[in-house]
């Protein structure tokens, strides 16, 4: 209940005992809106029957921390529309906006924006499917957060693109190599017969132009976008994964002589106690046996050929080199920045290599064989069934 007026008052508050009880339950339960429980709050307050507090807006909005409007408006609505409308939301009427991509042209738009772009363009933006969704009669108009919102519910994003390893389609050979590497993972380990992957990078040592800024809190470290080129450096990644031992030997160049030079480093630094080494690398050219009789006397040459047990990667399947995985862990911990010049890349590499071999970070490969043929079928050629 509410009175108009009382003593000079407008839009006095005066609850019956039932609506007190009812409000006094909903913020006991509260499971109403948080503005629904300050307006209940409100009306507790501001009533001024024998059970009511009857405060005054001031003391409401000091012990409530709400605004003086809204005092204003629940006293207004109480007295004006009754108890039930100051809890209720009131509902506004909206007429229906039709969509202006139904189901046949999203998947219209889907499509056109999966298609490569017009002639002159790297790509499709939202600008340009706007102008050609129109272009093609697909809809009269629409903007691009529009067309924006479809993308998104269909996970699309034209401006991205992946650089990816794309395998052929049912290659023997691929499998064969694929099949041969997986195999010499499952072995178990054996100090006498460690397996070693090996992999190459190149690097490209840069002078600073100008000193870099060092990072300040709020403000991170700045360089100059200006360099200069300082030759060119090649890093041999060698990696024993079930040892968790690795090296990296930084060379100026990139040549069947440096290839022996590492594979002489791997054999009689590295692991000189082995009986065979065994050894996975991709199928690079430079990556034979012919590479020891270029840079070595016959002798020599002979003596490392057999100390090695030979495994190549497949084309296009150098995934497969665990050597790969630990050269991308030294560009993103290490590398990831400019180096003057080749000794300075030499001296970072191998503190890098010094650290993760003091903590020998291993390796713990899982894709077996059985894996592949079924995760990799499609590489795998097909043979027609034969009836009896």
């Amino acid at each position: 209940m509410a009175q108009e007026e009382i003593g000079g008052k407008k839009y006095v508050v005066r609850l019956s005992a039932e609506e007190r009880t009812q409000l006094e339950s909903m913020l006991n339960k509260g499971k109403h809106s948080a503005k629904t429980l300050v307006k209940a709050r409100i009306l507790l307050k501001a009533d001024v029957s024998e059970a009511g507090e009857g405060m005054s807006d001031g003391e409401i909005i000091e012990q409530l921390e709400t605004s003086v409007s809204m005092v204003y408006r629940v006293r207004k609505q109480l007295v004006e529309e009754g108890f039930d409308a100051v809890l209720t939301r009131k509902q506004h009427s909206r007429p229906a906006v039709p969509r202006i991509f139904d189901g046949e042209k999203e998947a219209k738009l889907v499509a056109l924006s999966c298609s490569a772009p017009p002639e002159g363009y790297a790509r499709w933006t939202l600008r340009l499917l706007e102008r050609k969704v129109v272009e093609l009669a697909i809809v009269d108009t629409a903007s691009d957060r529009t067309i924006g919102r479809v993308l998104k519910k269909h996970l699309l994003q034209p401006h991205r693109k992946e650089q990816w390893v794309i395998p052929p389609h049912a290659d023997a050979a691929f499998v064969a190599a694929m099949e041969d590497v997986l195999e010499v993972y499952r072995r178990p380990h054996d100090p006498l017969l460690p397996v070693v992957c090996l992999d190459e990078a190149t690097k490209q040592p840069m002078k600073e132009t100008r000193a870099p800024m060092p990072m300040q809190p709020g403000q991170p470290q700045r360089v100059d976008y200006e360099y200069e080129r300082n030759g060119t450096a090649s890093i041999f990644m060698i990696f024993a994964p079930l040892e968790g031992k690795r090296d990296a030997i930084v060379t100026e160049r990139h040549t069947a002589i440096d290839y022996a030079h590492a594979l002489e480093h791997i054999a009689d630094v590295m692991f000189p106690q082995a009986t065979k080494i065994v050894l996975v690398q991709d199928n690079l050219n430079t990556h034979k046996s012919a590479s020891l009789y270029q840079a070595f006397a016959p002798e020599k040459a002979r003596r490392l050929t057999e100390r090695f047990e030979w495994h190549h990667t497949p084309k296009h399947g150098s995934w497969l080199d665990m050597a790969e995985s630990e050269l991308s862990v030294l560009s993103s911990q290490c590398l990831a920045r400019r180096t003057r010049d080749t000794e300075s890349l030499r001296a970072e590499v191998a503190a890098w290599v010094a650290d993760r071999n003091t903590h020998e970070a291993k390796a713990d490969w899982q894709f077996t064989t059985a894996d592949a043929r079924i995760k990799l079928k499609s590489l795998y050629p097909t043979f027609p069934v034969q009836n009896g």
